[in-house]
């Protein structure tokens, strides 16, 4: 999206470079990404990283209100609240459409968010091996807040390690080496020393949780609630996490209720589609304008892009759904086989004790279809995982 670096990158692109790129990955975690990853990062101009922080900062002034937990208690589903919860996520997401505004100006659509960690390990070591194997200049940077490699790992380290011994604390997740995302488990395996766990190699003594007779201090969990009330029958018997356990989470399971598209409809701001609650307002007269997003769902899950009249008589439940006016993704990143849409997630850590958290990295998603998604557009290239490098 800056032009001269976007003809610079595409000019010095070759298949031998983004090979190796990939192979650099695979040696540095000991498994290539099972996900697609896209043959360019994204060049953020100044106007529109300025637009992306400022608004990424007044989401955050929402949930940092001191009314936030009781504002968003209505954000769980039956039975999916976890005793022993915290005072704030460690982890904040924000996801954005890059659209353009009626005078043709790149702007940002907030799409969605999350109080749940993303690929925090990996995006450091995909950002590095991109300026590794091609020429990113030194004007544009994937971090925030003056970090770099050390001081963002360090960072990362202080949040999920603490003070507790790298093998006090596990990095939790349903079947995690079967998951797409495993590269960034063993690189966050590697990078802090933490084993990665499966829900079935819990031990449960009394309040108390064990991986191999060591006891577990910390989680870091990557396991979403919903998603295990639906495997638990088909998983090898396995411990309940929703007892009190003796444990700390990092980040606890119920933020990623509520901060998420709980929240979406207590935002306001030119660069956040309007959103409201299924039920508290009349369907407008242009409803194919509109998604429809199911609040307890994931990747996707249950989104309806072309809203009718007929997929709203079937809900049952329209407490748990929101409308939100569509947003137009412009294909503003000019690869060597045609446009690409882009959605951009700025990424925070949230210190104990801190206000607030910090903004300290990007994950950024490449697409040739009207699905974003890096699981999506398998006969295309150029699109998938990527990051953004930022003119600041």
């Amino acid at each position: 999206m800056i032009p001269s670096l976007r003809k610079a990158y595409n000019e010095q692109f070759t298949a031998e470079k983004y090979a190796a790129f990939i192979q650099s990955m695979a040696t540095a975690a000991g498994e290539a990404p099972a996900f697609k990853v896209a043959e360019t990062p994204v060049f953020v101009p100044a106007a529109l990283t300025k637009q992306l922080v400022e608004t990424s900062e007044a989401i955050i002034d929402v949930i940092t209100q001191p009314d936030f937990k009781a504002m968003s208690e209505a954000s769980f589903p039956p039975c999916m609240k976890v005793p022993g919860e915290n005072e704030h996520a460690h982890f904040v997401i924000i996801d954005f459409a890059v659209c353009k505004n009626a005078a043709g100006e790149l702007q940002p659509q907030l799409i969605e968010l999350q109080g749940f960690p993303s690929l925090y390990a990996f995006q450091e070591l995909m950002a590095r091996e991109f300026r590794h194997h091609f020429d990113i200049p030194g004007t544009v940077n994937n971090y925030f807040n003056g970090h770099d490699d050390n001081s963002y790992l360090q960072l990362l380290k202080e949040i999920i390690v603490g003070p507790w011994q790298p093998e006090e604390v596990v990095l939790l997740e349903v079947k995690p080496h079967e998951q797409k995302t495993r590269i960034d488990f063993y690189y966050t395996q590697k990078v802090l020393g933490i084993p990665v766990v499966c829900i079935t190699d819990l031990e449960q003594r009394g309040n108390q949780l064990y991986y191999k007779n060591t006891l577990i201090k910390r989680i870091y969990n990557r396991v979403i609630f919903d998603d295990l009330q639906k495997q638990s029958a088909y998983l090898p018997a396995h411990v309940s996490l929703f007892q009190d356990f003796d444990v700390e989470w990092i980040t606890h399971p119920n933020w990623f209720y509520r901060i998420s598209k709980f929240t979406l409809p207590f935002i306001q701001s030119e660069f956040v589609p309007e959103s409201w609650f299924l039920h508290t307002k009349e369907l407008p007269a242009d409803l194919e304008n509109y998604v429809l997003k199911p609040l307890f769902s994931f990747a996707g899950q249950g989104v309806v892009i072309d809203v009718k009249p007929e997929d709203i008589a079937g809900i049952t439940d329209p407490e748990n759904w929101i409308l939100q006016r569509k947003v137009a993704y412009a294909p503003a990143i000019i690869t060597l086989d045609g446009p690409a849409y882009c959605e951009i997630r700025m990424m925070y850590l949230w210190k104990d004790g801190a206000l607030r958290p910090q903004l300290v990295h990007n994950l950024a998603r490449l697409s040739k279809s009207n699905m974003i998604g890096v699981t999506k557009d398998k006969s295309h290239t150029w699109v998938g995982g990527t990051c953004a490098f930022f003119e600041q």
